[in-house]
């Protein structure tokens, strides 16, 4: 594993990376790889490279697990926004760097995102023809959420909020950085915060199970007005060409992963294969990291991305 950080023309900041690579790695060879793209509030050491990134890259594919800009090891200030646009837009710039390395076959790219990430992942997939395969996994639509639940099913009051705050930060008044998540699995239970993803989200950020100091899980308010504006899944019908997997577990929370994965599958139409993974009794935090949910998705997911994106795994690179 390597770590990594760079930048392009389209950037004023570094974006940090962890390339894995396969067994046997040899640099003489192309590889096809995979962008993994983060939850919202996590980092690139949690599930997307520890989990699914690990085991790709023991499937033969080079896997770039990175950073999203304004957290982790990335740069942007100020930090912890969560931007989908700029969200979208990193994926386009991690490819655009992996291009650029000798051992990554430009014409043998997939993308796969876990959460939030899952949502990012299939929207980047719309405009970005590079990416000839996709992986939601328990895929989120963070502007469906934000405008729901996250907003208290109150988008134009939190709108209003976010509008005053800015204003009063850029006249020199304090950050609003909110914590998204209780302190503790003893917090959650103090307050009656049990619900499934809530405490099942908890479990995973705020103990030795997942928690990582990249993963902050927390968000600057006054930053996030375009979220509720934002739409994961806008113009999938007619965009959505390449191929296309989502993997959903059928235990429902209020995150809402299990509605928005079966909202793009049903209307990704114009997609050349997509498929769609449901699991029994498994729900949206199992599949993060729980050994028997995780070995299930991988199931499906390596021969989809064999399919698509490997196509024989290593290839001789030509001489220059």
């Amino acid at each position: 594993m390597e770590h990594t950080k760079f930048r392009n023309q389209d950037m004023a900041w570094d974006i940090a990376a962890l390339i894995l690579f396969p067994p046997q790695f040899d640099s003489a060879k192309t590889y096809p790889t995979i962008v993994s793209v983060h939850p919202f509030g996590s980092c690139k050491e949690q599930t997307s490279s520890a989990v699914y990134g690990k085991a790709l890259a023991e499937q033969g594919f080079v896997v770039i697990a990175y950073d999203a800009s304004y957290q982790g090891d990335s740069g942007g200030m100020p930090r912890w926004v969560e931007n989908p646009t700029q969200r979208v837009l990193d994926i386009s710039h991690v490819i655009d760097y992996a291009v650029t390395l000798p051992y990554v076959d430009a014409d043998r790219i997939g993308v796969i995102g876990v959460c939030g990430g899952g949502g990012y992942a299939l929207s980047a997939t719309l405009t970005d023809k590079r990416i000839k395969a996709v992986v939601g996994i328990t895929p989120v639509n963070i502007g469906r959420l934000f405008r729901e639940g996250f907003s208290n099913y109150d988008p134009l009051g939190a709108l209003e909020a976010m509008a005053a705050q800015r204003t009063s930060e850029a006249r020199g008044g304090d950050l609003q950085v909110n914590e998204l998540l209780p302190a503790s699995l003893e917090q959650a239970e103090q307050f009656g915060l049990l619900e499934r993803d809530v405490f099942e989200a908890t479990d995973y950020y705020k103990t030795p199970r997942g928690q990582q100091p990249g993963g902050a899980t927390r968000m600057l308010f006054s930053h996030a007005q375009n979220t509720l504006g934002w739409d994961a899944f806008g113009f999938a019908e007619l965009l959505m060409t390449q191929p296309i997997m989502v993997v959903i577990g059928q235990k429902v929370g209020a995150f809402g992963a299990y509605r928005d994965g079966l909202e793009i599958y049903g209307r990704s139409t114009a997609s050349r294969d997509r498929q769609l993974v449901e699991l029994n009794d498994w729900s949206h935090y199992d599949l993060y990291d729980r050994e028997e949910p995780v070995g299930l998705a991988l199931k499906q997911m390596v021969p989809f991305l064999k399919k698509h994106v490997a196509n024989g795994i290593t290839q001789k690179r030509e001489a220059a």
